[in-house]
């Protein structure tokens, strides 16, 4: 895929020639799945990779889904409480997640604080799963 190709997540920023350094807060705000989350956030996606700052409202999440790229999340603020396959699993600011592909799995911010984490899939495949 060369670098002048479109995103594959619509609304995504794609990287392209000559760009290096991207500020998050300010590029495209796009929702991390639209028919099955209240996430939203700043995407830019590369040839390879695709990265996010998101946040997830206190008390809202994402319904059960799945994705065939993995994804990685670093959780940067608030508690952020997942099921993972047959797992649940809670995550505080410092503490990352791995989410393996295919796996269905859904998220929920506690209704204290919203949740702001970076994630990182790859870029076979664009941001948003499919809902189960």
């Amino acid at each position: 895929m060369s670098a002048q190709a479109a995103a594959r997540t619509p609304g995504a920023k794609r990287a392209g020639p000559g760009e290096y350094v991207f500020d998050l807060g300010r590029v495209n705000h796009i929702k991390g799945g639209p028919d099955y989350s209240s996430v939203e956030g700043g995407v830019v996606e590369g040839d390879r990779m695709i990265v996010a700052l998101m946040r997830m409202p206190a008390g809202t999440g994402a319904e059960p889904h799945s994705h065939p790229n993995e994804q990685w999340i670093y959780i940067l603020e608030g508690t952020f409480k997942a099921r993972i396959g047959d797992d649940d699993v809670e995550a505080k600011p410092g503490s990352v997640v791995y989410v393996p592909s295919n796996i269905v799995h859904s998220a929920k911010a506690t209704p204290d604080a919203d949740v702001v984490f970076f994630t990182v899939k790859d870029a076979s495949h664009g941001l948003h799963g499919m809902k189960a």
